[in-house]
């Protein structure tokens, strides 16, 4: 871990804000269509009939959309309006709540990954969800928060990695994050999100073990000289952790960690 020892008024603000933080982590993975809400997700290619078990209406990919016919009784509504009929639909892309198609509380999400459609299923009465009780996280340490750079690319590379669902899919990486730890130095492959910030997907000697069998890091964008913080007391459990149904990538070669990473959340507790 980092020798740097912050002063004491300093180490308690970043106690406090990582505290607000996992309690905001808690009530969001808890909220209504929070992950533990996500009760399935279907690929279309699955269901050639266009019926989805539990879904209802007919799906079916048309080119760059998916059609979803439905009938009165089939009752899901777009748009917060009954569907009698046929409509058109692209990958939702802004928060579940606000995804176009309902089925009583349940939201039906369009989702869409590398040519493929599926529709998951969002239910804010989902047993996963009544069950859950709290996110364990080991509590704030200033000497896992560790100084680092970020190197881009030359260009951007697209390894194959397995994902949570068993299938292999492409990941788009954009750089390495080199940090320093136990007195060598250590990479992370990263995405570039579309806000300039980062997010590696990574193991360590605790997962499967003492943690979940691998975890996200999402830093802050580098400053203008590359230089980024690798505090690994935000290291995330991955939205696979909390519903079977993501399909979450596993790390990239490179990103297994030889320590231990006692640091950040841990493992997901219910009741």
């Amino acid at each position: 871990m980092s020798t740097d020892t912050p002063g004491p008024r300093e180490t308690e603000r970043a106690a406090q804000d990582w505290q607000h933080w996992h309690e905001k982590r808690i009530a969001g993975v808890a909220a209504p269509y929070g992950p533990l809400s996500l009760t399935g997700t279907h690929w279309l290619s699955d269901h050639p009939d266009g019926r989805v078990p539990g879904v209802p209406g007919r799906w079916r990919e048309d080119g760059d959309e998916v059609v979803l016919d439905a009938d009165a009784e089939d009752g899901p509504t777009v748009d917060g309006r009954p569907l009698a009929g046929r409509v058109r639909l692209t990958a939702d892309r802004g928060p579940i709540e606000a995804s176009r198609v309902a089925h009583g509380g349940r939201r039906l999400v369009v989702l869409r990954r590398e040519g493929l459609w599926a529709v998951r299923d969002f239910d804010p009465e989902s047993a996963a969800r009544r069950a859950f009780r709290t996110i364990v996280a080991t509590p704030y340490d200033a000497r896992w928060v560790l100084p680092g750079s970020f190197r881009p690319y030359d260009g951007v590379r697209t390894v194959r990695v397995e994902n949570a669902d068993g299938a292999e899919r492409g990941l788009t990486l954009g750089g390495e994050i080199v940090f320093g730890n136990g007195g060598a130095e250590h990479t992370l492959s990263a995405v570039i999100e579309p806000d300039g910030s980062l997010w590696a997907v990574f193991a360590d000697a605790t997962s499967g073990g003492s943690s979940y069998r691998f975890r996200f890091l999402r830093p802050a964008a580098p400053s203008p000289d590359g230089a980024v913080t690798v505090d690994l007391n935000r290291a995330l459990l991955p939205p696979c952790a909390f519903a079977e149904h993501f399909i979450c990538p596993f790390p990239p070669p490179g990103n297994t960690l030889p320590f231990a990473v006692d640091a950040g959340e841990r493992h997901r507790v219910d009741h």
